[in-house]
């Protein structure tokens, strides 16, 4: 039963994490930006204000989605290791741990990469809208 409380707590608590970017854009320009930045062609929320310029904002726009296009290989490639890991240990526990261990902490890591970056979109956009720099 004590398995089966901590198994729901942490399907919440993830749960709460994947909504959080949606719960926090409650307006359509931040929720667009987000949903925005994987396609071709566009460009992060930093710099979402003007585009094609080569002012600091496209530069510092254009720098985080190639650190966060990195990040993501990064854990792809800690996956996939820890994967094969995992499926050449022959049954051994210590590095079956390891292994689990490994993919534990690229999920947790993964995690809070794409909470931070959905929390500073949205600090800045609302810096941005609230105080009325550009209409």
């Amino acid at each position: 039963m004590k398995k089966n409380i901590k198994q729901i707590f942490v399907a919440s608590l993830l749960l709460a994490l994947i909504a959080a970017p949606y719960l926090a854009a409650a307006d359509s320009s931040a929720l667009e930006n987000l949903k925005n930045t994987g396609e071709s062609g566009s460009i992060a929320p930093y710099a979402a204000y003007s585009p094609g310029e080569n002012d600091i904002a496209s530069i510092i726009g254009l720098v985080i989605q190639a650190f966060l296009g990195l990040l993501g290989v990064i854990f792809l490639i800690y996956v996939i290791y820890a994967g094969y890991n995992w499926m050449t240990a022959q049954g051994d526990e210590e590095k079956v741990t390891k292994a689990k261990d490994t993919l534990t902490r690229a999920i947790i890591g993964i995690i809070i990469t794409v909470a931070a970056y959905a929390i500073s979109a949205w600090v800045f956009d609302k810096l941005v809208t609230g105080t009325g720099i550009l209409q």
